[in-house]
């Protein structure tokens, strides 16, 4: 996607009308779903098994996008929505944070709660972070968020919320040991949050969902709901995704009873595509522990999610990694519709700051295209390109209905699809179609010569073993419950 021109509309978004989003006093309160690993055809209404009722009525009732796409993995995908930015542009582009790692999103970059606080917005997260832990600069409450509750580091037990040793799990910096299933506990706070909400300013609340991220750990009448499914992992992850569902139809519910739904911007996506191997699937065990804990699963396993007719899972460049479920609810503006043009996570911000109000920062122009025209009017968006992902050995990017892949290394490998005449990437195009492939290699090696060396290979040769141990703020005690304690100040001299 272009920037030259985005710094310049971004400073006009004050202005008035940005692309097609009349501005108002009256703006809307926005809440974005995230799923976490979510397998693009398990929901209901993409023809899968899952009991999702709630997201099947929002894909009903909204625009459906078919063609939108996130990063391989969890960290960059999040790095997109917050920044509007390729993750390649902050070192964030290869795999995600490990908790032996000290870096996250950088702090120069402004995201996108920071700049919907500024336009007088109040913001909340509820959920998993996974963009920064070993220093609380990195925390979501020092990144725009006037509230947060969950957690900071990536996965986490779903009875305990331990992870590595760590309690990873507060509000607002202090840090608790609640009973509870994650899923529910996150819906709470996202109700009380709307039911305590005072209708001074509009609001921006980011529900992140941990589900259905391994480990696969479900409730028992989460998984009764599946009584027929013989692989108790695939029955666990199915079990999780409609709980995720229920709080879906929970914040639906709580915002009807404080009259907020006509006014509520509602927007759903998976970061990634569903894991399909146990290598992708979770994270820092051994074997022994995988074999053990409930709901682990070892690497070299099939992990449950179906991303069909999509090839691949998580992790990789082929749509089943990154093609991603995505819904836009907003029945007062939007009819619905499905948007078949490629669309990609960076498109959020833009857009959403476009309908609130709000600016970014013209240092660090969008990636992303403001795409409200095509959701409410169906028309094409500014620009039919996306860089899928870019990395030191491979990258791949889309234009229009053409996809290429390239694999570095030695002798390396281009791959080239159509895929609206092969969806699932079958037949590899590139000797047939030398001239669509050499042009979209040479677009893909122009974005690669932008990238920042990634965070992720740099910090690798530090430590040995699989996701190495847990690096926590310096500030924090870690008690041997495993609950991080804020130390006392030291007395002034």
């Amino acid at each position: 996607m272009h920037t030259t021109l985005k710094g310049l509309a971004l400073a006009l978004t004050f202005a008035g009308v940005l692309g097609g989003a009349a501005l108002s006093q009256d703006r809307p309160n926005i809440i974005f779903i995230m799923a976490d690993d979510l397998g693009n055809a398990d929901l209901g209404y993409r023809g899968g098994q899952v009991i999702s009722p709630n997201l099947d009525a929002l894909a009903a009732e909204g625009v459906q996008l078919q063609d939108f796409y996130g990063a391989p993995v969890c960290t960059p995908s999040r790095a997109a929505l917050m920044t509007g930015r390729y993750p390649m542009r902050m070192g964030l582009q290869t795999l995600v944070i490990f908790p032996s790692h000290t870096y996250g999103l950088p702090l120069e970059e402004r995201t996108l709660p920071q700049a919907l606080h500024e336009a007088g917005y109040e913001t909340w997260m509820v959920g998993k972070w996974h963009l920064g832990h070993a220093d609380r600069a990195y925390w979501p409450q020092n990144r725009g968020f006037d509230h947060f509750y969950g957690n900071v580091m990536g996965e986490v037990d779903y009875f305990t919320r331990e992870r590595g040793g760590v309690i990873d799990w507060q509000r607002d910096g202090t840090f608790l040991k609640e009973d509870g299933y994650y899923t529910d506990l996150i819906g709470d706070e996202a109700v009380r949050l709307i039911e305590s909400y005072d209708g001074e300013a509009p609001f921006f609340l980011y529900f992140a969902s941990l589900a259905p991220h391994a480990p696969y750990q479900a409730t028992d009448e989460l998984k009764a709901l599946y009584p027929d499914e013989v692989d108790p992992l695939r029955q666990s992850y199915m079990g999780m995704i409609t709980g995720l569902d229920r709080q879906v139809g929970r914040i639906r519910a709580a915002l009807e009873e404080k009259g907020l739904a006509d006014n509520t911007l509602i927007v759903f996506a998976s970061d990634n595509s569903g894991a399909t191997s146990g290598l992708f699937a979770t994270g820092s065990k051994t074997a022994e522990e995988r074999a053990t804990e409930e709901g682990g699963i070892q690497q070299d396993a099939k992990a449950p999610a179906i991303n069909a007719p999509y090839r691949g899972g998580k992790g990789s460049l082929y749509d089943g990694g990154t093609r991603v479920p995505g819904i836009v609810w907003w029945p007062e503006r939007l009819a619905p519709r499905t948007v078949t043009a490629p669309l990609h996570m960076t498109d959020i911000m833009p857009t959403l700051l476009a309908v609130a109000g709000a600016k970014g920062d013209p240092a660090r122009p969008f990636d992303g295209d403001d795409i409200w025209a095509t959701l409410a009017e169906g028309a094409p968006p500014p620009d039919d390109e996306v860089l899928i992902n870019v990395e030191a050995f491979r990258g791949a990017i889309r234009v229009g209905d053409w996809k290429l892949i390239r694999f570095a290394g030695m002798p390396g490998r281009t791959e080239l699809y159509n895929l609206v005449a092969d969806p699932g990437e079958t037949t590899n195009l590139a000797t047939d179609e030398p001239e669509v492939a050499a042009r979209l290699e040479a677009r893909l090696m122009e974005l690669a010569a932008e990238q920042k060396p990634s965070e992720w290979l740099k910090a690798q040769p530090g430590f040995v073993g699989l996701q190495g141990a847990t690096v926590f703020d310096p500030d924090f005690d870690i008690g041997d419950d495993g609950l991080p304690t804020e130390k006392a100040a030291l007395p002034a001299n």
